[in-house]
């Protein structure tokens, strides 16, 4: 399945694509069209945000724009310029289900509301979730969840994995599993390592089979008649949740990911105004997150919001306000490490931030000479914040600056939210009680776990 492509037609050959690539899947000479090579892409999506040759209206006249603009299947209000890499676009779906008498339910990931603004002119960094669940229901949809409640529920099961592994002798370190480019990265390229993978699902791999089974019966519909969008960060979530074993719903448990951009163009599609929109709450009760789902956008963020819980889980205690904020395990560089005091446990952890850096850690890992817990894995340069699905910074200059942003904004979200621990999410522990009942028991493990490619199979 296709879904980073670069076109021969617009490729310079400048290869600023292939300098991004953190695991060197893009080939070719200089001067000539690049070529990916699709076993080893993790469809992260960094050269998309970095490719410079495109086609325009402008410069290369409407008929070459529309012909690329149609090969795409992207909407024809779109008139932005075309670039060479690009992630191959599912909204001809997403449209055609809007039309249909699907029950259409939407999704948001945490970096989705600190960057889709910037599609709309506001300034790098907007934090707008209200603007966007406004959005999203003005396109039609029945309902507008959001991820962010399912990374709460990620960190209830993670954290709960956690504990176990490290007090009953369990594959330690553990890898977090949200990130499904370093999934892939880790399947094709070091598949005696998948063992140490947590067993959780993605943020939007737990919603799809929630929404589609507690969500199906307090919305009083056929599971079979929901149609699930996400909106993600990230070009390798279409991968995801086109995996043959994300069906524990008993259906597809996404129908489609689209990306940050991509809601960008649909909003506009259907004439839409963004910035006079007013704020409005998503759905509830899959609507209701706490500040530790919100920073799952930033490198750190699982890390952080998995500890916060996992505190509570070792000691019986809260960590208070002033103790919440886990500034260790905070950064933007490589590769960093912290040590994280809980009772009697020293909780040792890493946080490696894009994928480039990930040797050193793998032979590390090889040799038996890491001594970790925990360590968080994300594909891009900073995190989701970062991912190759939001708004394309077009001039160099302005990438650092909008990372920063993004990066400010999750976490001055966080802080301003009434509950910043997973653990304390009503609409988790309501949950718990009425439907999955523990975290990691016998429901839960069904459908929000997973196998992987080398771990002994797939279910």
């Amino acid at each position: 399945m296709t879904i980073i492509a670069i076109d021969k037609d617009i490729c310079t050959g400048c290869q600023e694509c292939s300098k991004v690539c953190p695991v060197y899947a893009i080939e070719g000479n200089p001067h000539e069209p690049q070529k990916i090579v699709e076993e080893r892409c993790v469809n992260c999506g960094q050269c998309v945000q970095k490719c410079k040759s495109y086609v325009s209206l402008i410069d290369n006249g409407a008929a070459l724009y529309a012909q690329k603009r149609a090969e795409r299947h992207l909407p024809e209000t779109l008139t932005e310029p075309l670039f060479a890499a690009y992630n191959v676009c599912h909204l001809d779906e997403v449209i055609e289900a809007l039309k249909s008498p699907k029950f259409t339910m939407i999704m948001a990931a945490p970096a989705v509301r600190v960057a889709l603004a910037e599609d709309f002119g506001m300034p790098l960094g907007s934090l707008t979730p209200g603007k966007m669940a406004a959005a999203m229901r003005r396109l039609g949809f029945k309902k507008v969840y959001d991820t962010n409640w399912s990374a709460d529920l990620t960190i209830m099961e993670e954290a709960t994995e956690l504990v176990k592994r490290v007090t009953s002798g369990g594959v330690l370190p553990m890898f977090t599993s949200c990130c499904p480019a370093w999934i892939k990265y880790i399947e094709t390229q070091h598949p005696n390592l998948t063992k140490h993978l947590s067993t959780c699902r993605s943020p939007q791999q737990m919603a799809g089979p929630m929404f589609k089974t507690y969500g199906a019966q307090i919305n009083k519909v056929n599971p079979k008649d929901i149609y699930l969008v996400s909106v993600m960060p990230c070009t390798a979530k279409q991968f995801e949740c086109s995996r043959p074993e994300m069906n524990a719903s008993g259906q597809r448990d996404v129908d489609v990911a689209i990306t940050t951009r991509e809601l960008a163009y649909l909003i506009k599609y259907y004439g839409i105004d963004f910035n006079s929109l007013p704020e409005e709450e998503f759905d509830m009760p899959l609507g209701d997150y706490t500040g530790a789902g919100t920073i799952f956008g930033v490198t750190g963020g699982v890390m952080e919001a998995a500890i916060r819980t996992g505190y509570t889980f070792i000691t019986g205690k809260e960590l208070g306000p002033k103790e919440v904020d886990i500034k260790a395990v905070r950064g933007t560089e490589g590769f960093r490490t912290a040590e994280i005091k809980a009772g009697d446990l020293t909780l040792k952890v890493g946080i490696l931030t894009y994928l480039k850096n990930i040797d050193p850690l793998i032979e590390k890992i090889e040799a038996g000479t890491l001594d970790l817990h925990f360590i968080e894995v994300m594909t891009c340069p900073e995190g989701c914040v970062s991912g190759g699905g939001q708004p394309k910074l077009v001039l160099d200059a302005e990438i650092p600056e909008a990372y920063k942003d993004r990066r400010e904004a999750t976490f001055n979200h966080d802080k301003n939210l009434p509950k910043r621990k997973s653990h304390e999410n009503p609409a988790i522990k309501k949950i718990y009680e009425d439907f999955l009942k523990e975290p990691c028991g016998e429901k839960s493990h069904h459908l929000l776990h997973t196998t992987y490619k080398g771990s002994g199979g797939h279910h």
